[in-house]
């Protein structure tokens, strides 16, 4: 049985999402950031901001567990959101308290869809660095 994906949005300090990397990076799922890339650009005291947006079932490597794949809005330590992929358990989701109401979380779906990617941001700091 799968479970169903939850239409929510949920917020996570840096100190969460580091432990949410580590959870991902011991399963071997293919969506997340590496743990020391967040750590160099993560805000210490930011709030990052989860949404489930699939299932993922890897039908082709039965030993790894359900996931749900989540956009993930990051909060950098220069000021900066932008957005990259975090695959979670669906139980280590639900446990991650619900804080956000309504307004909040339409508000975070709709600055995901506007920020860019971490690789966007990437490219463009590695060509501003280089000029």
């Amino acid at each position: 049985m799968t479970l169903p994906l939850p239409r929510t949005v949920r917020a996570v300090d840096t100190a969460q999402l580091l432990d949410l990397a580590q959870e991902a990076a011991m399963h071997s799922f293919s969506q997340r950031l590496p743990v020391d890339w967040l750590q160099e650009h993560l805000a210490a005291e930011g709030t990052h901001y989860l949404l489930p947006t699939l299932v993922q079932r890897l039908t082709h490597r039965p030993e790894v567990p359900l996931q749900w794949r989540c956009r993930q809005l990051l909060t950098l330590s220069t000021g900066e959101q932008v957005w990259g992929l975090l695959d979670i358990l669906p139980d280590t989701f639900d446990k991650i308290p619900e804080t956000l109401g309504t307004e909040s979380r339409k508000d975070i779906v709709n600055r995901i869809e506007q920020a860019v990617t971490v690789r966007e941001w990437m490219e463009r700091t590695a060509a501003d660095a280089g000029s």
